[in-house]
């Protein structure tokens, strides 16, 4: 009995060593994707912010004009914030939940929920985003 909790033990640890360096790399890319979109959004540059949309968000706005667009009027705090700090990252379902403290430009706080997944071709796509009103007032 001894030995089947100490091998379970051991396994538990390998399982863990060998997955936090693909953790790791996972949460760099998914700041960088989502960095880098808001910065394209902050330039108005519509087809390099459509270019880090997951295909099933290229297929709902077909083209980065329109998704470009969207964005304008439904995200404005994701289009324009004041400040990004991001928040937890949590595995959710095949990819990721990336939480996001946003101030836009009246000072409201906003928290912008990202999910994203790691295409067959490696890179990390945004698959979804969604916002809520934060709990404060920027000074």
């Amino acid at each position: 009995m001894t030995r089947q909790i100490f091998l379970a033990c051991l396994s538990l640890f390998a399982a863990l060593a060998f997955a936090a360096p693909a953790a790791a790399d996972d949460a760099s890319d998914i700041r960088s994707v989502i960095s880098r979109q808001l910065d394209a959004f902050r330039s108005d540059d519509a087809p390099a912010a459509y270019s880090h949309a997951a295909p099933n968000i290229q297929a709902m706005f077909p083209t980065p004009q329109v998704f470009m667009g969207m964005v304008q009027s439904a995200y404005d705090p994701v289009y324009r914030p004041n400040s990004v700090v991001f928040g937890a990252l949590k595995a959710d379902g095949t990819g990721f939940r990336q939480e996001v403290h946003l101030t836009d430009r009246k000072g409201q706080s906003w928290i912008a929920s990202y999910t994203l997944e790691r295409e067959p071709d490696g890179t990390m796509k945004i698959t979804s985003c969604t916002l809520r009103k934060g709990d404060d007032l920027a000074a």
